[in-house]
């Protein structure tokens, strides 16, 4: 189990209440994988209750630090079947999924799946239903992705089962979207040229005081069944906001001019350029911020009693943020989330290529580096630390992936130093991790076909023999054609990565030798 931060759990007002014949509870979480439920779930069975997830890729979930502590159901919240399996002997379902970063229809995929948990669930018995919306204005015209969010909870709260629907603001905690969005443009730009919404008011809300919202909804009187807002206690506008991120990194606060030009649409082309948040989830973001958002129906103190210590303020919020940050300590980030469109699918084994187009780039080197030593390389490629080869062949490579509305190489990854199945790693996946072996990278750059990369490492007498493998299953012409294009390239950044790569290990054993 990971080092819990507050909330953690075990708070006497956050507690599993009993069932009646004075056994445990059990939660269900939808979305135990993304930012906020990755969090969720081990507070739940700090909390002591029986956890159950339904996700789409069982391995993934067993390899997060609490995934041998919870049961595993896989399926999606659209397969009607797996979800009622998920449902049985259920007292609490956490809806935490939604479709922020699909393309088209995916109003249309987010209702249903609420129909169908809906369904699911008041065919079991399911005791209380908590879901995480969004904060809205009543009498405005909101965005998709806003009217998303009401809709997936007025579904909910017509189910049957009593549900709870928790509509918080902008999330501010490490690794969440909103953060990211406001460091990155605070920290790259001394001047900002922002749309008209900079002036809008906002509530921002700490992660862990969703958290704590969260873990009181689901001790809340079953006869209990509406929306309510949640918030911190600072009410700001999105320039503020940014200025008060700059304070806090040490920054001078930065000079905002509000045009009105900048459209959702131009807006999120500037913030899928300038920061690592792409622009299928830069514009709903974006778009959620038309118009102003602060609580009104507030959560009621004996419904849900506050934290002990209050509300955190919007500053406070930032600078634990920046603290697990600097501590390497990124619990889970938006980063989690799956590309919508990238393949998905994992590499065959090798027989399984038999009659298929496949090219594939090769590299072996034998170094007087440890394994022990090569792997800690190895496992920490990508973001800060980089590729180990030609750096302005890679710049290149994210900087055309941005500009076709990929993640792009800004994305970075969650960790500096370790990395684990599900792991965003600049534009590519992990795929599979054997430790102190092999690191598969699953690509979701935009590429006509599929690719992952291999990292193997192995011992080898004294030293280690480094393997290096790329993938590329091309579809149609526009794959070979893909392919043809980049290969001349691959001398460099291949040949490139397994010679530095192996020179950084032994470097790194000749300075723990010291």
């Amino acid at each position: 189990m990971i080092d819990l931060t507050a909330p953690t759990g075990h708070e006497p007002a956050l507690r599993a209440l009993p069932r009646a014949d004075g056994t445990p509870p059990r939660a269900l979480v939808l979305g135990a994988t993304g930012y906020v439920g990755g969090r969720l779930t081990p507070r739940l069975v700090a909390a002591g209750y029986r956890v159950r997830v339904l996700v789409r890729d069982a391995a993934r979930a067993r390899s997060l630090p609490w995934g041998d502590e919870v049961e595993i159901v896989e399926g999606s919240a659209a397969e009607a079947s797996a979800v009622a399996r998920a449902c049985d002997d259920v007292d609490v379902l956490f809806y935490l999924v939604h479709s922020m970063g699909a393309g088209r229809g995916f109003e249309r995929a987010d209702e249903l799946a609420a129909q169908t948990v809906g369904k699911a669930a008041a065919t079991a018995g399911v005791r209380r239903l908590v879901y995480l919306g969004g904060l809205h204005p009543a009498d405005a015209e909101l965005s998709p992705h806003l009217r998303s969010r009401v809709a997936v909870g007025e579904i909910l709260l017509n189910s049957g089962v009593p549900t709870l629907v928790l509509q918080a603001g902008v999330v501010i905690g490490s690794g969440s979207a909103s953060f990211e969005m406001i460091r990155h443009l605070t920290e790259v730009l001394p001047y900002m040229p922002a749309p008209r919404w900079v002036r809008n008011r906002i509530q921002p809300i700490a992660i862990r005081d969703v958290l704590h919202y969260l873990l009181g909804a689901a001790r809340a009187p079953s006869g209990i069944s509406r929306a309510i807002d949640i918030g911190g206690p600072d009410v700001l506008r999105y320039g503020q906001m940014m200025n008060g991120y700059a304070i806090e990194a040490g920054l001078r606060q930065r000079a905002i001019a509000a045009l009105p030009v900048l459209t959702p649409t131009l807006a999120s082309h500037w913030v899928n350029l300038v920061t690592p948040v792409p622009r299928a989830i830069a514009r709903p973001l974006i778009a959620s911020l038309q118009n102003e958002c602060i609580v009104k129906d507030g959560v009621p103190d004996d419904l849900i009693p506050p934290p002990a210590g209050g509300l955190t303020p919007y500053r406070e919020a930032v600078r634990l943020a920046l603290g697990r940050l600097d501590e390497d300590r990124v619990e889970t980030s938006w980063q989690d989330a799956e590309v919508s469109g990238a393949p998905s699918d994992p590499l065959p084994s090798d027989p399984e290529w038999a009659g298929r187009t496949v090219f594939t780039d090769e590299r072996e080197r034998c170094t007087r580096a440890s394994a022990e030593d090569v792997w800690e390389i190895v496992l920490g490629i990508g973001g800060e630390n980089g590729w180990y080869s030609s750096p302005v062949l890679w710049a290149a490579r994210g900087w055309m992936d941005r500009v076709a509305g990929g993640v792009g190489l800004r994305r970075g990854r969650r960790s500096r130093s370790a990395a684990r199945v599900g792991d965003a790693i600049d534009f590519w996946r992990v795929e599979a991790i054997e430790d102190g072996r092999l690191l598969r990278l699953r690509a979701e750059m935009k590429v006509p076909g599929a690719a992952w990369l291999e990292l193997g490492v192995e011992p080898d007498g004294a030293g280690a023999r480094y393997r290096q493998r790329a993938v590329f299953f091309p579809r149609g012409l526009a794959g070979r054609l893909y392919w043809l294009a980049v290969l001349p390239f691959h001398g460099f950044i291949f040949a490139g990565m397994a010679e530095r790569i192996t020179a950084a290990a032994e470097a790194l054993g000749d300075l723990s030798a010291r």
